[in-house]
């Protein structure tokens, strides 16, 4: 579905995105991971085109995304990320179905899909479409983002850290729901994070990147199993310390 084919992005003599290549295949979520400045969020804004490369090239289902016109290309891309986007001053149902609008769908087309993704994401209907997002807690926002996101149905998504702001239940809830609807409907999908459990939970494999450059990428359990050097072997360490402390705490429980 998606490849990389030598991306390459800078900014004044900062190179952000390094010679980067990677593959995509249908139905599977790439988690990138790395530290600040590593390139992941950059990445994702060259797939979609908000920014262009200096060298290489994103191929979507064997088209060079460069024959498509910025705009029209993203109206096939779901976008979801953490600072959400949404716009003050439409309700909550009209944020979600901007994409169908602009696509041309009808209006009982886009009211029978807005009512249907709210549902998805635990937001009633009937409570929350007429509501104005200055009205929604931070987690009810991440949820109408997400909705919005899936609004046209893209078989493609691309993920910024969209549940970093919120607390951990409300993020293990949409982590859940978002796993659920991925597989559901065979999503395709890149998903930034900083949070190495929230990869190894959610990704089918993990590109690990540094300074723009390509590190290692594999499944959750080859990473754990053989990390390529000890940049990713530390990006590991805190999921296993946490585990460690976990089973210590339990065990001063037991009899």
């Amino acid at each position: 579905m998606i490849e990389l084919r030598s991306l390459t992005r800078r900014y004044g003599d900062r190179v952000a995105v390094d010679d980067l290549s990677l593959a995509v295949p249908t139905g599977e979520l790439l988690v990138l991971v790395g530290g600040s400045g590593s390139g992941k969020t950059t990445t994702l804004r060259l797939v979609n085109r908000l920014i262009e490369p200096n060298g290489g090239s994103v191929w979507i289902d064997g088209v060079d995304t460069r024959e498509t016109p910025g705009p029209a290309l993203r109206r096939g891309i779901g976008y979801c990320f953490q600072q959400v986007g949404l716009f003050p001053h439409l309700s909550v149902a009209q944020n979600v179905g901007v994409t169908p609008s602009l696509l041309g769908w009808t209006a009982v087309e886009i009211s029978a899909r807005v009512d249907e993704l709210l549902a998805r994401v635990e937001l009633d209907p009937a409570q929350y479409r007429d509501r104005r997002p200055q009205s929604l807690s931070g987690g009810e926002q991440q949820r109408v983002g997400l909705a919005r996101a899936l609004a046209a149905r893209p078989r493609l998504m691309l993920l910024d850290e969209p549940f970093g702001a919120l607390d951990p239940l409300t993020r293990e809830n949409l982590q859940q729901a978002f796993s659920s609807v991925r597989r559901e409907l065979a999503l395709t999908g890149i998903f930034v994070t900083h949070d190495m459990v929230e990869a190894l939970l959610l990704g089918d494999r993990i590109a690990v990147l540094h300074e723009g450059r390509l590190v290692q990428v594999g499944t959750p359990a080859e990473l754990l199993r053989a990390p390529a050097d000890e940049r990713v072997a530390e990006l590991l360490r805190t999921p296993r310390r946490q585990v460690e402390a976990i089973d210590e705490l339990l065990g001063r429980g037991r009899p």
